[in-house]
């Protein structure tokens, strides 16, 4: 049984996976990573499942990374900080490689690890009212463990419109940059994604998972050893001066040292 995410299936094969932590506005804490990670294997082993839905229950897709779970890596020994980067980059993985069409449905804000999420979807379709932003570096971190997916959809250009400056950006710049497929009024939403997910129906689904597989190998090489580096820059920053800081300063409601 899990808590923090929620699974439904109609009777065509078609999956909705719910980020249902609403009232910490669906930030990924450990226990999230977790069974995110396990719905994923599940589902992608399960030749009853068509196409997964990502989704979120409450007023917000996704905050980021829970606080909490990142100020716990600040006591720990080095080996437990690698330790929690890899198991969030290896979540994301799973979602990227999942062999199976996978649809993303955004309202509300999505923030760092939102933006990630996004990121590893096939196609994201978003509120018009939504709004993002790679917040990370405002509280002393970078978008490392989503930094290969952000960089694969937006391309490196792009990506550095929003990528190092933490500024929101609202659903119209999220399409220019790649990031959203579409961006329809809130309550369009559903019928928008059926949209996207009424076509796989009437493919192939050896054939589609197969077609993603060579896509990603035709894409931007994220493997083993990029993956590595992402968590060794994650670790690093919680290491550091700076995240203890921002995280900080977020607790204790006041502005950090480096801003003027």
């Amino acid at each position: 049984m899990t808590e923090t995410i929620s699974i439904e299936q109609d009777a065509r094969g078609v999956v909705t996976l719910w980020l249902d932590r609403a009232e910490k506005h669906n930030a990924m804490s450990a226990q999230m990573i977790a069974e995110l990670h396990q719905a994923v294997m599940e589902l992608g082993a399960d030749d009853s499942v068509r196409v997964v839905v990502l989704a979120a229950k409450g007023k917000t897709f996704c905050a980021g990374g829970d606080l909490g779970w990142m100020r716990d890596q600040f006591e720990a020994d080095p080996e437990a900080r690698g330790r929690e980067a890899a198991k969030l980059a290896h979540m994301l993985q799973a979602l990227n490689t999942l062999p199976k069409p996978l649809i993303g449905r955004v309202h509300g804000n999505a923030f760092g690890g939102g933006v990630g999420l996004m990121s590893v979807c096939d196609v994201v379709i978003g509120a018009e009212a939504a709004q993002f932003a790679l917040t990370e570096t405002r509280l002393g971190l970078i978008p490392a463990t989503i930094g290969p997916y952000v960089a694969a959809r937006m391309g490196e250009a792009r990506a550095r419109r929003v990528f190092m400056s933490g500024r929101r950006f609202d659903a119209g710049e999220a399409k220019d940059l790649g990031l959203l497929a579409r961006a329809v009024p809130e309550g369009e939403l559903d019928a928008a994604v059926e949209a996207e997910v009424a076509p796989y129906l009437d493919c192939a689904p050896g054939a589609v998972a197969r077609a993603k597989v060579l896509l990603r190998d035709l894409g931007p090489r994220i493997d083993e050893a990029v993956i590595g580096q992402t968590v060794e820059a994650l670790a690093e920053c919680w290491a550091g001066d700076e995240a203890p800081e921002g995280i900080g300063a977020f607790f204790d409601k006041r502005a950090p040292r480096w801003r003027g």
